[in-house]
């Protein structure tokens, strides 16, 4: 069983960055990708990146637009998403999941952490 739980989420003003960190524990053989998706009110949930733990291979989202990057640490069994140049338009509660393989579509994830708030401001 795989849990993930988020943390590093604040407010921030415009042009500033952040780092969120999701700490996986449980690993198992189904956990070999995770995912960071956003989440704001009104919104659709969004994709932002996807990362394998074995390869390191990366899939971004349309949302990255150069300024977020994904990246992990095996021996910490963590995976990070660094935000720069943040924009008001990137508020939203970050959310860290799992899935078997390498996706874009937030159906493909299985396990979901609980989230962490980010708010920019103007």
């Amino acid at each position: 069983q795989v849990q993930l739980v988020e943390s590093g989420g604040r407010l921030v003003q415009a042009g500033g960055s952040l780092r969120l960190s999701c700490v996986v524990s449980g690993r198992t053989a189904s956990s070999v990708v995770m995912g960071w998706f956003r989440q704001a009110p009104g919104k659709e949930r969004e994709f932002t990146a996807a990362i394998s733990w074995s390869t390191g291979a990366i899939y971004y989202g349309d949302s990255a637009k150069g300024r977020l990057s994904i990246s992990r640490d095996n021996a910490k069994n963590t995976v990070y998403l660094q935000m720069n140049s943040l924009k008001p338009e990137d508020t939203a509660v970050y959310v860290c999941a799992s899935a078997r393989r390498l996706s874009r579509s937030y159906r493909e994830y299985e396990v979901w952490g609980q989230g962490t708030q980010v708010t920019v401001s103007s």
